[in-house]
């Protein structure tokens, strides 16, 4: 133990050389002192969870109080994350997912999936992937889609005995909570409706005399689509294996237990009627102007007063609280990146290094490009903004099909989303359950993200170079 803390101190040390380091470096051209050093703390708090120098939420709030201390933000600044809807969101499906395995609901649903699906983990793992691919096209919202999947992946996990208040994360939790996080990359991917940003980046798109419509976009992701459906399930498998794998048990016992159950109880129809209500109201938001955010609230307090949920509950729920400070300060951090002109100035000495090659060499680089500087971005949406139009018109003036890199890109805004684990708001949910550690999602988040990348570039562009 104490041989550990003593590394830990020296990898904080470090981190802290490191980011001192960069903060006296003389500010490079074409940037402001101000967004150079918010640079220095942002990279400064990532490298310290990569390394394991200390916990994000740790690393979030050092960064939090030397951002304001050294006037590198305003204090209103540095707290604006916290005012964000749909970062509000993401706690309450998390306080919310406790009420659906409460009730009792996600335990007869759990038991339903292993009865199909439960005599393998490989087997749940797809399962879990195939039925949010199923219900993408119905939710512009992947953080709602998150909200919906989070909870049956939970109680699959703990009704297999798989939890992380014992020490079991790793039996089949993580496994399952990883695949379904690296799922939504794909299922976002897939469908033009799939993901707030796919509509406004298609509208983008638009200006380069680009048409995308439902069906182009189905026809264009269709092929990488199912490749990553076959490989990512599988893969994690391989590099991020449950300590369960074969159950052929499963689902007998699931039988008995849904038997044993008996009939459906009131606070399973309750907790089955508000989540329905919600996912209803999630879908037909936009046409119907509701804020996704405030939907939520609404259940979570149908919850409350039917007691499912209750003050206690939310007591014990100290993930809830953790969550939204780290997250908010780095969504924060990374907004004014942006707004500081950093996000452009790095996406524009990208497309100069590529700039005189061929049209090949510029749509892989590019696109490269688009996916390795998501390791600053905590938005898709954000990103898509910021950089869409900047790559596009690099590539258009290099001679890159420019409906193809288009497509590609915008493809790209979902499946590079588990490259960190602040890569988008859906992420969050499932890394507040406890089953996957930040360092995890660095490690095989990345792979995932480099496996989509070849998957996208290698199937998705000869498929497109076919149909287009």
């Amino acid at each position: 133990m104490r041989k550990r803390t003593k590394n830990a101190h020296y990898k904080q040390l470090f981190v802290f050389a490191f980011g001192l380091l960069l903060w006296f470096l003389p500010t490079p051209a074409g940037l402001t002192p101000e967004a150079w050093h918010l640079f220095s703390i942002f990279i400064s708090i990532i490298l310290a969870v990569i390394i394991e120098a200390t916990s994000i939420f740790t690393a979030s709030i050092i960064g939090l109080g030397f951002v304001i201390i050294t006037h590198t933000l305003t204090a209103k600044q540095a707290y604006s994350g916290f005012s964000q809807g749909f970062i509000l969101l993401i706690i309450v499906a998390f306080l919310i997912a406790r009420g659906v395995i409460k009730s009792g609901l996600g335990k007869r649903i759990a038991f339903l999936i292993i009865k199909r699906f439960g005599k393998s983990s490989l087997g749940l793992g797809y399962s879990i992937v195939a039925a949010d691919m199923f219900i993408a096209p119905a939710f512009p919202s992947n953080t709602a889609r998150s909200g919906v999947l989070y909870p049956i992946v939970q109680a699959l996990s703990s009704d297999s005995g798989s939890k992380v208040a014992d020490g079991t994360r790793k039996k089949l939790g993580s496994y399952l909570m990883m695949t379904s996080m690296a799922g939504l990359t794909i299922s976002s991917a897939m469908w033009l409706t799939a993901m707030a940003a796919n509509p406004a980046g298609a509208k983008m798109a638009k200006e380069f005399g680009v048409e995308i419509s439902y069906g182009s976009w189905a026809l264009a992701s269709l092929a990488p689509s199912l490749v990553a459906f076959i490989v990512i399930p599988w893969l994690l498998f391989k590099i991020f294996p449950p300590e369960l794998k074969e159950t052929p048990d499963a689902p007998r016992i699931a039988q008995e237990q849904l038997e044993h159950m008996g009939n459906v109880h009131k606070n399973e129809y309750i907790m089955g009627f508000t989540f329905i209500a919600m996912i209803t109201l999630w879908i037909f938001s936009d046409s119907l102007g509701l804020d996704k955010t405030a939907i939520a609230f609404l259940g979570l307090g149908i919850l409350m007063l039917s007691n499912i949920f209750t003050l206690d509950d939310l007591a014990h729920e100290g993930r809830a609280l953790g969550t939204l400070i780290w997250f908010g300060t780095l969504y924060a951090m990374s907004s004014y990146l942006n707004e500081f002109g950093f996000m452009s100035w790095l996406g524009a000495h990208i497309s100069t290094l590529i700039m005189g090659q061929s049209w090949v060499i510029v749509y892989v680089g590019l696109v490269l490009g688009y996916v390795f500087i998501h390791y600053f971005f905590v938005s898709q949406t954000a990103q898509m903004l910021a950089l869409f139009s900047v790559f596009l018109g690099v590539g258009v003036s290099a001679g890159v099909p420019v409906e193809m890199l288009a497509l590609m890109l915008l493809f790209a805004t979902n499946f590079n989303a588990v490259i960190t684990p602040q890569g988008s708001s859906a992420n969050v949910i499932y890394l507040s359950s406890g089953y996957i550690e930040s360092r995890e999602v660095y490690k095989y988040g990345g792979l995932v993200t480099l496996a989509n990348t070849i998957i996208y570039l290698g199937v998705g562009t000869a498929w497109m170079m076919l149909i287009l």
